[in-house]
């Protein structure tokens, strides 16, 4: 990779449904409202004008609860196809500024504008102009040399407008400034540390990303393993990651729509573990290896949310997908949330024997051997007959056991 700096920009629409509504309803400007499911459906808040948030109202959380906390709040139903449509103009205009783009969400995405000669501050204030007035959406930028500290850097910028309206902020941080500007925030702002992940570094008396900075990397790689030394790296505000295309993200993925909304998570571990393991006989089949796991995340109002993790080695055993995805799930489902739809994915894929430091397959990942695989792919057939009839818990894999 070239030494050349790179100049790194994170786009975040702001309260984008909201946004979007408030075009369609001007009336709704001003107001606490929230887009999102019924209360008296078990909806939760898919999102939520800067005014409810004021009030304590935020995304992910039971319509019941905000309507307590905002009784004269007003909610919207959910318009998928319209934020869908709407979305696919805001990434036009930010594939005009540069083909490297790489799209989060709905919402959210990085761009690299290293091969641009203008500073990434009048970048930014530029493309947050254009989609204002052409658009009329507002959007909140976080500049810096990677892609991590961007991010974090958007989420403080956002933080610090406390207006009612929206935060329509740019955050930068420059060149050699991150690990001082990641260091006074808490450890929940980094990526990698779910409550979980808190609690035990609040344990060691680790409250900001300074705390985990200023600890020995062999002390964390200790008590927290891989993410650990992961962690450590991040709080440095070190990211070689690069922007993934459209083009480059090739992926695998499984996905579970319930008949019913679950909310055991029991039930959710053991599909997360089963749709992980589909995963991995998929790559053992085209001997790929993995560097990114995916979770999807639907609850019962539609509302849907991905989150990901990329470690320094790929994966490509069912065991280390599951591993991930559960750490993901427990990272990023409320607890008794109720869950619509379950979905496990990898990206980021490249040769298996390429040297990348794959671990082996386990005796449920798929040989490469013909007459093995044919055999493997029998045992297969004759498992999925087997819970068909008997139900999914008829043969489970050890792992699953508990």
């Amino acid at each position: 990779m070239s030494a050349q700096l790179r100049k790194i920009l994170h786009f975040d629409l702001d309260a984008f449904f909201c946004a979007v509504e408030e075009q369609h309803n001007p009336a709704l400007r001003g107001l606490p409202f929230a887009v999102g499911g019924r209360p008296d459906q078990r909806g939760v808040v898919a999102s939520c004008s800067y005014a409810a948030r004021m009030t304590g109202v935020h995304s992910a959380m039971p319509m019941s609860q905000a309507l307590r906390l905002c009784p004269e709040l007003v909610i919207v139903d959910s318009r998928m196809g319209n934020y869908g449509a709407v979305s696919r103009q805001v990434m036009a205009i930010l594939h005009e500024l540069t083909p490297l783009v790489e799209q989060l969400s709905i919402d959210e995405a990085f761009l690299d504008v290293t091969g641009r000669a203008e500073d990434p501050l009048s970048l930014a204030r530029s493309l947050q102009n254009r989609v204002r007035e052409e658009l009329g959406l507002p959007a909140s930028l976080g500049v810096a040399t990677n892609k991590l500290v961007a991010k974090i850097a958007t989420d403080v910028g956002k933080a610090a407008v406390r207006s009612g309206d929206y935060p329509r902020s740019i955050q930068v941080v420059p060149p050699g400034e991150e690990a001082a500007f990641l260091a006074p925030l808490p450890v929940d702002a980094l990526w990698g540390v779910g409550p979980k992940t808190a609690e035990r570094l609040a344990a060691l008396n680790i409250h900001t990303i300074g705390d985990i900075a200023a600890a020995s990397a062999a002390e964390m790689a200790e008590r927290f393993g891989k993410n650990g030394r992961d962690l450590h790296r991040r709080a440095q505000g070190i990211d070689d990651r690069e922007i993934v295309t459209e083009r480059e993200a090739k992926s695998i993925s499984q996905e579970t729509t319930f008949v019913a909304d679950v909310a055991d998570g029991e039930v959710l571990r053991r599909v997360v573990a089963e749709q992980a393991g589909q995963v991995a006989r998929r790559l053992g089949r085209e001997k790929m290896a993995a560097r990114t796991v995916t979770l999807k995340l639907r609850w019962p109002d539609f509302t849907t949310i991905t989150r990901q993790m990329t470690g320094e080695q790929p994966v490509a055993s069912g065991e280390e997908i599951t591993r991930l995805a559960l750490q993901l799930l427990t990272d990023n489902r409320p607890t008794h949330q109720p869950v619509r739809l379950i979905g496990v994915g990898v990206s980021g894929l490249g040769p298996a024997e390429d040297g990348m430091g794959v671990r082996q397959m386990s005796i449920w990942d798929l040989p490469t051997d013909p007459a093995q695989q044919a055999k493997a792919d029998r045992l297969n057939d004759a498992v999925q007959a087997l819970r068909k009839r008997f139900g999914e818990d008829a043969v489970r894999r050890g792992s699953e056991m508990g």
